[in-house]
């Protein structure tokens, strides 16, 4: 049989021949009215894209392996949660990321009987602690388990207003645990950034701004640096948006010669979660974490329809799990290395951002860097500024959340359910920094809504 090229036999058609016959089509109306739109980010969206005019060059950086399906269990009783890891990982979850709620937690305990092979394991610590970190640089050595510990002061001090101590006490320990640990001991918390409301350049931009924080004060980081990213709803965006992080990251780690490539674990955001008509969350979910496994991440971690209302339960994690099941297994999401290779569009999109982002990284940097700017506020108010954009958006009904803001069903009722305090808690307190604030879209409709149940 003769290998023929499908497609021999057409005529190609040239972008200035789309454009033509499109501006036609218009009967008259202006193409960069009406079919030329701009993203929050300043970048203005073509409804078409062609070979002929799209000059990217982009080394495309990707993780050798497919995506890892996460577990996030909080532990309170170290028993029960040993016994729901296991549960878990026999039921489709392929890491466990463990939340200690203190430095009391025997690992040894918590590990019990959990396999090693091909499994991850992630330590999100609260706390600082230098003794805690060789404890589990020691059980992981002793045991050969692949363990990340998530270490993380800045994130502490954009989250909470503070830092674990003090910034020179931080490094301090921080600069200690590199030099004993041989397992990934540092974490980038930018998930924070997308869930209060900063674009997506500026997302990518702080988060730079955060790795440079710690690649200047931390000489020797001789392990991969752990990314966790909130994935929005903007799917192609969001997938340009991950490629951009880690090639963003690769350029700015080269230049300290740190020849680790950055681990990224993704979560879909609360942004634009909803209270009522939940069930809708799934739908949001299951985008999100496709935007996230095409965009090349590591490790994903799903959110629970119910999260933002309901304490952990058992039916919302395997919901959320099986969601990347069906993903994985039965959709074939992990089967293609790089499936956004060669799209016209995202790789433009990829560029754009990585170069806006770029931009305004140099700009944090030439006025003191992420820590500055946190201290004097001016970060706080770039996020504010973003999340007012997009909550007028919303408000005004130009930004779409089904059953919340459109088409919204009169006999949902749902006081009595709340079993959490889906809205920001203002607790007044003395803090160094105004602290980013994380805000869902919904929660001023929903707050009325409620009242009048």
């Amino acid at each position: 049989m003769a290998n023929n090229n499908l497609f021999s036999d057409f005529e190609a058609v040239s972008s200035k021949q789309w454009k033509q016959q499109i501006q036609y089509e218009l009967k008259g109306a202006d193409y960069n009215e009406t079919l030329v739109w701009e993203s929050p980010e300043g970048i203005k969206v073509k409804p078409f894209y062609h070979n002929d005019e799209t000059a990217v060059n982009l080394d495309a950086i990707v993780p050798t392996k497919p995506f890892a399906i996460v577990q996030n269990i909080f532990v309170h009783d170290v028993k029960k949660s040993n016994a729901r890891a296991l549960e878990t990982l026999h039921r489709g979850a392929e890491s466990i990321r463990f939340t200690l709620e203190n430095d009391t937690v025997s690992i040894e305990e918590l590990m019990q009987n959990l396999p090693t092979e091909n499994v991850n394991y992630y330590f999100n610590l609260p706390f600082l602690s230098v003794e805690f970190s060789n404890k589990i640089n020691d059980f992981a050595s002793k045991n050969k388990s692949n363990i990340f510990i998530q270490n993380d002061p800045i994130g502490q001090l954009a989250k909470d207003g503070n830092w674990f101590e003090n910034l020179e006490k931080d490094f301090e320990k921080l600069n200690t645990i590199a030099s004993k640990t041989i397992v990934p001991f540092l974490t980038i918390s930018s998930g924070i950034y997308q869930n209060a409301g900063a674009n997506i350049v500026q997302q990518l931009a702080y988060t730079l701004a955060q790795a440079n924080e710690y690649f200047n004060r931390i000489p020797a980081i001789n392990q991969p640096i752990t990314i966790e990213v909130a994935v929005g709803t903007n799917y192609f965006f969001e997938i340009a948006k991950l490629r951009a992080l880690r090639l963003l990251f690769n350029t700015l780690a080269s230049e300290y010669n740190h020849n680790f490539d950055c681990h990224i674990i993704a979560t879909p955001t609360k942004r634009n979660k909803t209270l009522y008509d939940y069930n809708v969350n799934m739908l949001r979910t299951t985008t999100e974490c496709m935007s996230a496994i095409l965009g090349g991440v590591d490790a994903v971690a799903n959110l629970a329809y119910d999260a933002i209302y309901h304490k952990d339960n058992e039916f919302g994690d395997r919901i959320s799990r099986n969601q990347l099941l069906v993903l994985k297994h039965e959709s074939y999401f992990d089967k293609v290395n790089n499936p956004a290779d060669g799209a016209y569009y995202i790789e433009t999109l990829t560029e754009q951002l990585a170069e806006k982002a770029l931009e305004l990284f140099k700009d944090i940097e030439k006025n003191g860097g992420l820590i500055s700017q946190l201290i004097d506020g001016t970060i706080q108010r770039k996020i504010n500024e973003s999340a007012q954009k997009e909550q007028e958006l919303f408000d005004s009904g130009k930004e779409v959340l089904l059953g919340t803001n459109k088409y919204p069903n009169k006999n949902d009722q749902m006081k009595n359910d709340l079993e959490l305090y889906p809205f920001v808690k203002q607790n007044a307190r003395k803090t160094l920094i105004t602290p980013i604030i994380e805000k869902r879209l919904a929660e001023k409709l929903e707050q009325e809504r409620l009242a009048s149940e």
